[in-house]
């Protein structure tokens, strides 16, 4: 197969960015290549062309959202960014919430959803925030939101989680395939999944007490980070927590925010 052209990097760009606002520079071409290239050759394509003009097509048989999912899937893990977990504790225990709920808005495989709702189990059962809480997480990659609705994770992804956690909140061994861990079904009950594009109008589907939207912005340009966040930021509480990726740096939106701790913010007024 020829390898992808630079006319042909920048019209698959293209189209990301004005189907679902995904931003990548120049630098990124050999990640297109290498994440697009097995795929063509499993579809049996001609080379890049011939793909993009697949995905390009109103009869693309769901390829587009395949496309979607191979450009969009990050490394994720349990407790990743530990920090924001011990500040959302610290936070919950001083207010004592009777209810919350959570966004996680960006999802993918559902390890963030997870580890919020072991701490947030954990927390409960100490009497230090009341039983109704909730947690939804979102994603544009159907793929992936399939895969967290499993909850089914290779162990490795579980490093993070103490193992009295692990006791309480997973299934393994019989419950579970060698070397995987099942979430329980109990922890399960508080959390659910659904697709959503950040990129367009949000319904109304808060208001969240706190909003994960970490490890996502990196995708987008500075004037769609900015609409992203904004638009997220509406669906949240006045006083609500709001996390991003701390390598993400300081937010740039047009919602008050107060800075808590790097990557973690207090919306200030409605």
């Amino acid at each position: 197969m020829e390898a992808l052209r630079d006319d042909t990097f920048r019209r698959i760009t293209d189209l990301m960015y004005s189907a679902i606002g995904l931003s990548f520079a120049d630098s990124k071409k050999p990640l297109i290549s290498s994440r697009l290239g097995p795929r063509i050759q499993r579809l049996g394509l001609g080379g890049y062309e011939d793909y993009l003009a697949l995905i390009s097509g109103d009869e693309d048989g769901g390829e587009f959202q395949v496309a979607v999912d191979l450009l969009t899937t990050n490394e994720t893990y349990f407790f990743r960014e530990p920090a924001h977990y011990d500040l959302l504790e610290r936070e919950l225990t001083r207010n004592k919430p009777q209810q919350l709920s959570v966004w996680s808005a960006a999802s993918s495989f559902g390890d963030e959803a997870y580890s919020t709702a072991m701490l947030l189990s954990d927390l409960q059962q100490q009497g230090r925030i009341g039983s109704q809480w909730k947690i939804l997480g979102t994603d544009i990659s159907d793929r992936v939101l399939r895969s967290a609705i499993e909850a089914v994770y290779p162990e490795d992804r579980l490093r993070n989680v103490s193992p009295e956690r692990l006791r309480r909140h997973c299934l393994r061994g019989d419950g579970a395939s060698e070397g995987l861990a099942q979430i329980s079904p109990k922890l399960r009950t508080h959390v659910s999944f659904g697709q959503l594009n950040l990129c367009q109008p949000i319904e109304d589907i808060g208001p969240f007490d706190v909003i994960f939207l970490r490890n996502v912005l990196i995708y987008f340009d500075a004037p769609t980070k900015r609409d992203v966040v904004d638009r997220v930021l509406t669906q949240l509480r006045p006083g609500g927590l709001f996390f991003i990726g701390t390598a993400e740096g300081r937010v740039a939106c047009n919602t008050p925010l107060q800075a808590l701790a790097p990557g973690a913010f207090r919306k200030t007024s409605a």
